[in-house]
Parts: structure tokens; sequence; C-alpha cells
């Protein structure tokens, strides 16, 4: 079938990705849209903004809209447990028979080691939420993570901004003095300037009446910011993001098959999610966390940023599901940007 059309789908809690590849592995569409967490919009919304993706990636490919794909992998935030996923796959089969022949739905934590190492390795997911999962070679997993808000999330974008927002409440409630009492005053003016508000009690529409998960998420991008030019307070809660990302790795090592610690470099670990782009803020938290944990747990890593979007990964996985290797070159999909080896810093 060397005209057959395969497809994959990034699904985050703040947004996705769908992209589209012919039998030869060359990327035809890759396009962009809304979050597809089921639990945000509920399955049905969930199924149309898929429909959508798939309609629109068709149209950048210049193939007709009524184009069936062979597979479609869905790798979505939220599709946690087994009865999940089925769940999402049935509603997909009933309401789009014809948009593909084949559906297959994971985690969003699944794909994205599959696009650096079909032999596996962990995917530490720092973006909104966050998430870890070790994939072993015989397929094996161990997780840790994946709570959302309400229940885990550290080390996340929510998490980074609304630990802040805390420090300073309390310090103006007289409740609590920030870390090392460190000044709150321009991470304050921060917030204040992102949410358009003017003192502390203007924050409860933003967390109550009118609450958008992704909008507070989105206020660690200009913290960051504020982070870089020196300010103590914000260098403290990414350092200490850091932390806890460390603890999600830690978590979930003991369980690597030895093969994946005798990778060039240690254990392979692919790091997703717009908080890694703040890295040489989290690095101190970090490197502390995992040069200070039992000496038994993690010597050796390969920290990995994907050239690529994690969809790819998720359209490898459903062909496989069917018994087909789509090509692919892992050679220019990944850099390794951090090399950790315990008490040396690389």
């Amino acid at each position: 079938m060397s005209d057959a059309i395969y497809g994959g789908i990034e699904g985050g809690a703040s947004n996705s990705c769908a992209v589209l590849y012919n039998a030869q592995g060359e990327e035809l569409a890759l396009v962009r849209g809304p979050h597809t967490n089921h639990w945000l919009l509920g399955m049905d919304g969930c199924h149309e903004r898929i429909h959508n993706l798939i309609v629109a990636a068709l149209k950048q490919a210049n193939l007709p809209p009524d184009t069936t794909l062979r597979t479609l992998g869905l790798s979505l935030s939220g599709c946690e447990g087994e009865e999940t996923c089925e769940e999402m796959k049935a509603g997909m089969a009933a309401k789009y028979p014809h948009m593909s022949n084949h559906y297959v739905v994971w985690s969003d934590t699944v794909a994205p080691v599959i696009v650096a190492h079909e032999e596996g390795g962990v995917v530490l997911i720092s973006g909104t939420g966050t998430n870890a999962l070790l994939i072993n070679p015989d397929g094996s997993q161990s997780r840790c993570g994946g709570w959302g808000f309400l229940l885990g999330d550290e080390g996340g974008a929510f998490w980074i901004a609304h630990k802040l927002i805390k420090v300073y409440i309390d310090e103006q409630d007289n409740f609590e003095q920030p870390p090392h009492n460190y000044s709150t005053e321009k991470a304050w003016e921060c917030v204040k300037k992102y949410l358009k508000i003017e003192n502390r009690f203007d924050l409860l529409p933003h967390f109550y009446r009118n609450f958008e998960k992704s909008e507070i998420a989105g206020l660690t991008k200009e913290l960051a910011e504020v982070a870089k030019q020196g300010d103590l307070l914000c260098r403290w809660v990414f350092s200490e993001a850091g932390r806890t990302l460390a603890k999600h790795l830690l978590a979930v090592s003991p369980d690597a098959h030895p093969s994946l610690l005798e990778f060039e470099g240690g254990l392979p670990v692919v790091c997703i999610g717009s908080v890694w782009n703040s890295w040489d803020l989290l690095k101190p938290g970090f490197v502390d966390q995992l040069d200070s944990a039992d000496r038994s747990c993690l010597s050796e890593a390969s920290l990995i940023q994907l050239n690529t979007s994690v969809a790819s990964g998720a359209t490898y996985l459903a062909a496989e599901s069917i018994g087909f290797r789509l090509p692919r070159n892992h050679s220019n999909k990944f850099k390794v940007f951090f090399h950790y080896q315990r008490n040396k810093k690389v």
C-alpha cells in the first residue's frame, strides 16, 4: 500500500499537533491546534478537535478531505488508564469511521520516546503539568505523576505559577515568610501585569469564577524572564521545579532494564514540554536532587530534546500496531542537551 497515509496526534493540556506521513516515511503535513484533553473538554469535544486537526492536516497536504488514513495514533494528555483509552478509541471509530481504518490511543507519555529510542527510555514531561514514564525494551513500564493540578503536576508550569502566587499571598497574610526572606516585589509585579490585576483579591476570579488552567500556566513564561534577570525568588521556584522533576526521574529509574543504562550517555530521558525551555533555571535543583539521592538509583543519564513533533512518534506506533514499520531517520530528530554523571556536571 505505497499510497497509504499514516497520521498521528500529540494532544497536550494546552495545545495539540497533528502530522501526516506517506508510506515512505515522508512528512506531508504538520498542523497545530488547541488542547485535546478530555478531562477539560469532555469526550465529545475531544473527538471533534481531533477530527478538525486531521481535516486541517489533509488540507495542508493537498489531499482530498474524504481521505481515509490507514492508521491514526493518538498520544493524548488525560488518557492514562486502559479503559479511558478504549473509550476514546471506540468514540473516534463510531463518530468518524471513514477518517481512519485503525485507531490507537495512548497517554501523552508513550509516543515521545519512540522518536528518539525505539528500544525504550524515559519520557519526562513538564508542560502545563508533569508526568514521567519509563518504557523498557520488553514493553514493561513504570510511571510517576500525571495526576493533574489538583493531585500533582509538581514541577509543571501551573505548579510554578501557583507556588509563587501562594508565596506572595502567605507573606501578605503574615502566615509565612518567603523562602530565605527573598523579596516578592518583582514576582508580584509580573503577576499583576500578566493577569491585569491591581491587588491580591483580584486573583479570586482568575482562580475560581473564570478559572483557566492554561492561563495560569502561561504566567510561568513571564516569571522565567524575571528569573533570568536575577530575581532570587523566581530563581528559587524554578530550582525547586527542577528538583521535583528529578524526583520523577528517580521514581521510575530503578525499574529500568540494565540495557537502557548501558546506552552511550546512560539512561535516555526525553524531555517534553515548554518548562524545559528554562533548563538553565531548572538545572541547579535538578542536579542537586540527583546528586543527593541514593547512589544506587541513577549514576548517568542523557537529557534529550526532540527536533520534531511527538505526533511523529504516535504515527510510528500506530503503523507498527498493524505490522508496518514506517521508515525513519532518528539522527536528525533529537539532540542531547545535558549529560548527567553523578557529582559531575557536563
